[in-house]
């Protein structure tokens, strides 16, 4: 189950890597994130999403034990920062499928471990929430972007660390390699992530993105 939730998770399965032993994670994951100033971390929340997506949208932020809306959106899109690992920072910015599944979900996960709950509780609260409806994967297509320039993400092995790509994740029941033209090599600006499952998401990497966030007088 740990590994279909936490590589199913948006800040981490942009590497897909294996699962880390949860006992020595448990001293990386669990305890009170840093916190941001509200204004702050309202700004890194919509800089996931261009303005367009996350202007309106509805804007989740940490707190001393939870998450709390800090601003009601109108247009059903939910942005917050994950927090998975203590020193990750992973502005997503979902459509209403996503907020209502995946969202949800990686929320769950932060709060446990900000209270101080170990890895494999925070992993067992879930699998039960999953088991009893309180949580649900998408039933159909749901969009995170995750196109913030201050993402700071890392790995389940803790060896890749920083900013990286602008990227899109789209959570796709059930979808497989195949099914979006991907061959054994794959592809250097897209990958899928836990094919053929509930979680399944095709991870696209917006390189258009990242020349016009770096070079804004470009055309």
């Amino acid at each position: 189950m740990r590994h279909l939730v936490i590589l199913g998770i948006a800040g981490l399965a942009c590497f897909a890597v294996a699962r880390a032993d949860a006992q020595n994670a448990d001293s990386l994951r669990t305890g009170r994130r840093p916190l941001f100033t509200r204004e702050r971390e309202i700004a890194l929340a919509r800089s996931a999403a261009p303005p367009s997506v996350s202007d309106s949208a509805t804007i989740w932020v940490l707190g001393d034990s939870s998450y709390k809306v800090a601003v009601h959106g109108s247009n059903g899109n939910v942005c917050f920062v994950g927090r998975d690992w203590i020193d990750t920072v992973t502005p997503e910015c979902f459509d209403a499928e996503g907020a209502a599944t995946v969202l949800q979900m990686e929320r769950m996960h932060v709060e446990l471990l900000h209270r101080g709950q170990s890895e494999s509780q925070a992993q067992q609260a879930i699998a039960e929430a999953l088991s009893d409806g309180r949580l649900r994967p998408p039933r159909r297509p749901a969009l995170c972007y995750m196109m913030s320039p201050d993402q700071w993400l890392i790995d389940g092995q803790r060896q890749v660390g920083g900013h990286w790509h602008p990227h899109l994740m789209v959570y796709y029941p059930y979808l497989t390699d195949a099914d979006v033209g991907l061959g054994a090599a794959g592809s250097p600006n897209a990958m899928m992530l836990l094919p053929g499952t509930p979680w399944s998401s095709f991870l696209v990497v917006v390189s258009q993105y990242t020349h016009a966030a770096s070079n804004p007088g470009a055309p």
